[in-house]
């Protein structure tokens, strides 16, 4: 790997994530509110920042989140299935008084910020109620895959917490589960197969191997995905 390259993400064929350009990597935790929904995210562990790096995507990696070397050893079919059509072309949208909020089903990552509350398909449509405005704007900036985009009626704007480039890998302790990659700050993503991603703030790249939208997430880890920072 050459680490002087700048910051992207390249999916490998059958193989690992490559990250260059010293992009930071720290676990998070979903951590919930009251009523057991999710509502925050907890800072755990950070890794010392590298020039270059290789992540695990097929779920069997003994040194997660890095790869080991295991997806050659298993025979991992790590084939990319996911639509290259842009998100907006194929979201379906909730219109409210202040908001528009765009929604493409297949990215979610099952985070559950969405749901508190009513729902953001419902708060969406309340926001003349301050205390609901908020919420729906908290619990959208958290949707980790960017599955949920708000827009600003009128102009169209979306409304996107400003996150700097850096990967997260989520852990899910409500579900007892280890969730994706959370790629942050619109770092680029290069197919293994042809060309780039639609470069967004906001996506979940597959770790558990079991996704069917390769290479990005679709909630499959809750199947039965551990790693060791679950239990940290």
């Amino acid at each position: 790997m050459d680490p002087q390259r700048p910051r992207k993400i390249v999916v490998t064929k059958n193989g690992p994530y490559l990250v260059y350009g010293g992009v930071p990597l720290a676990v998070e935790y979903i951590e919930p509110n009251e009523e057991g929904g999710s509502w925050q995210y907890r800072r755990g562990k950070t890794f010392d920042v590298k020039p270059a790096y290789a992540l695990c995507r097929c779920g069997h990696s003994a040194n997660k989140p890095f790869c080991d070397g295991t997806h050659a050893k298993i025979g991992f079919d790590g084939s990319e299935t996911a639509n290259r059509e842009p998100y907006r072309n194929r979201a379906e949208t909730t219109t409210g008084p202040d908001f528009a909020l765009d929604d493409v089903e297949i990215l979610c990552a099952s985070a559950r910020f969405c749901d508190n509350y009513g729902s953001a398909w419902k708060l969406v449509e309340e926001t003349n109620d301050p205390h609901k405005r908020e919420l729906l704007l908290h619990e959208v900036a958290r949707c980790p895959s960017g599955r949920l985009v708000l827009r600003r009626r009128g102009t169209g704007e979306p409304v996107e917490p400003p996150y700097e480039q850096s990967i997260v890998v989520v852990e899910d302790p409500a579900q007892g589960q280890s969730g994706p990659l959370w790629v942050r700050g619109g770092i680029p993503i290069e197919s293994a197969e042809s060309g780039r991603y639609e470069v967004r703030n906001r996506v979940t790249l597959c770790r558990c191997g079991r996704s069917q939208n390769k290479p990005f997430c679709d909630g499959n880890h809750l199947e039965g995905f551990k790693d060791p920072f679950l239990e940290e």
